[in-house]
């Protein structure tokens, strides 16, 4: 799986809701930086995806605008728009914000997510 099919495959892990899909391609050291908590061990990581999960119901995100600015043998950095839509408190809503992902290709040569940046 290349640098571009990882990033596919995180989005798609992240719709299934089951955080252990979603660490299939984190990076032992993944680093998290959201617009109100920054994340650095696999449990706030967890904790964090379980609660948005749960603050809204049936979301499903995608990554829109991906533009790959920096790519070499071990590294590879996106930015891209995310969308997200899901039932918050019984209605429905929907909102987006900016990402920046870093994936690092690891000694096996399985490419893994590193870190995320999320703003809105």
């Amino acid at each position: 799986m290349d640098y571009k099919q990882v990033l596919e495959a995180y989005i798609v892990a992240t719709n299934t809701h089951d955080f252990n899909q979603v660490e299939k391609v984190l990076a032992e050291d993944a680093i998290y930086w959201f617009t109100d908590k920054s994340c650095t061990t696999r449990n706030e990581i967890r904790e964090y995806f379980e609660n948005a999960w749960e603050t809204i119901r049936d979301e499903v995100y995608r990554a829109t605008d991906v533009q790959w600015i920096s790519v070499d043998h071990q590294s590879a950095v996106c930015l891209y728009t995310f969308r997200w839509e899901g039932f918050y408190k019984g209605e429905f809503a929907s909102g987006s914000g900016r990402a920046t992902n870093v994936f690092m290709k690891e000694a096996d040569g399985r490419w893994k997510l590193k870190h995320e940046h999320l703003s809105r």
